[in-house]
């Protein structure tokens, strides 16, 4: 191990990218509390400042993927669609079989620009959680209980208010509802059967309702679907604790421009018109079981050949997400650093026991958070939702 390995590997070094992400997003957190005086009187420029603001949050994560970790992202599309990524608002439809998709789906926003500007649906709690969630809240991200009858009115309200949205966005969507593990793909199996619904091999059924109203709210706003598909080379089982200790994974995006030809990369994705997507609800959750037996397709086709017919194209390494971390690590680290060395040359056996409590809780903090993206600490949600459908 060089180095720089070496010192990736260090707790050390997490705990201090870590502050600056926790420091630096309470901070852009108080000021989009500030930018709620301009919602009355300029509602557009509110929401320009907020990209922006959440920006400086969402790409210190996508930082530690591309500069820390070093992964490689291959996409391989149509160079006929790739000048359109980034241009328009669409529709992105993500599976969720990794600890790290979120993050995989936040780079692929960042290499095309929109990475301040996407929305997901996401689970009410996740409102009340500081940093990403407050973020959330001032990006008018559509937070839902997961319970349809309360939902519906509710998170159309909130697509429906996205109509002048004043950038453009892509809305991240797991129609799959939660991640992918064995117990949670028999369950969804035996409700397929039960439904004479065809069964999936890597993919949960989809929760077709969300996925309706969406497309609905957002008809003539939104111009495309982009179908994407995370895959990573070797059988790599990438986790954020192997990106914070800067190991380097290999991504496959596939994008097809057609719903019935193949391309990889670490998603797969498929451009397709908003206008083929059926605007009845019973049609597009048809539409949306048809399009995922052939992601199923796509999943068998990538693992038995590990690559797709398609032109390989790597989209560049922006520098902001580089340059914005180092940005806020020479804004915090200083004083940091100065209020250390106060604490160590006062002797004080009282202040430095707080210290060593303060690394401690930190320590614990840091752990519960790589803790929510781990696939055993899942949400049971799908497990729970399906079983009742079985009764």
């Amino acid at each position: 191990m060089d180095i720089a390995g070496f010192l990736k590997s260090q707790f050390i070094c997490h705990l201090l990218i870590c502050y600056i992400f926790i420091a630096s997003g309470l901070i852009i957190n108080f000021i989009q509390l500030f930018t709620l005086i301009l919602w009355p009187i300029n509602k557009q420029l509110f929401r320009r400042i907020n990209c922006r603001l959440a920006y400086c949050i969402s790409s210190q994560m996508v930082m530690l993927l591309e500069w820390w970790s070093g992964t490689d992202c291959t996409l391989y599309t149509d160079p006929e669609n790739y000048h359109k990524y980034g241009k328009e608002n669409a529709i992105v439809i993500l599976n969720h079989n990794f600890e790290i998709d979120f993050l995989c789906g936040w780079n692929f926003c960042e290499r095309f620009g929109v990475l301040g500007s996407s929305k997901v649906l996401a689970k009410k709690e996740l409102s009340y959680m500081p940093v990403i969630g407050w973020m959330w809240y001032f990006l008018e991200i559509v937070f839902c209980k997961r319970k349809w009858e309360e939902d519906r009115k509710t998170v159309m309200q909130k697509l429906l208010n996205l109509r002048d949205y004043p950038e453009n966005f892509w809305f991240l969507i797991h129609c799959e509802g939660t991640r992918f593990t064995e117990q949670k793909h028999q369950i969804s199996m035996q409700v397929a059967e039960a439904k004479g619904l065809p069964k999936l091999k890597y993919h949960l059924l989809p929760r077709t309702k969300g996925f309706a109203v969406t497309v609905q709210c957002l008809r003539n706003v939104v111009s495309a679907v982009y179908d994407s598909t995370l895959n990573f080379r070797n059988n790599e089982n990438p986790t954020l604790l192997g990106v914070l200790n800067g190991k380097k994974y290999h991504a496959d995006l596939y994008v097809r421009q057609v719903i019935h030809i193949l391309i990889p990369f670490w998603l797969t994705e498929v451009r397709i018109p908003l206008e083929e997507v059926p605007e009845d609800e019973q049609e597009c959750s048809n539409w949306l079981h048809k399009l995922y037996q052939e992601k199923d397709a796509f999943q068998e086709e990538y693992y038995r050949t590990g690559t797709y017919p398609a032109v390989p194209i790597v989209p560049p390494r922006r520098p902001w997400t580089l340059l914005n971390w180092l940005f806020w690590a020479l804004l915090l680290l200083y004083p940091l650093f100065k209020l250390l060395i106060n604490m160590i040359n006062s002797g004080s056996s009282l202040t430095l026991a707080s210290f060593a409590f303060v690394i401690v809780m930190a320590s614990v903090g840091v752990r519960w958070m790589i803790g929510v993206t781990e696939i055993n600490k899942g949400s049971t949600y799908g497990n729970n939702d399906n079983k009742q459908k079985q009764k």
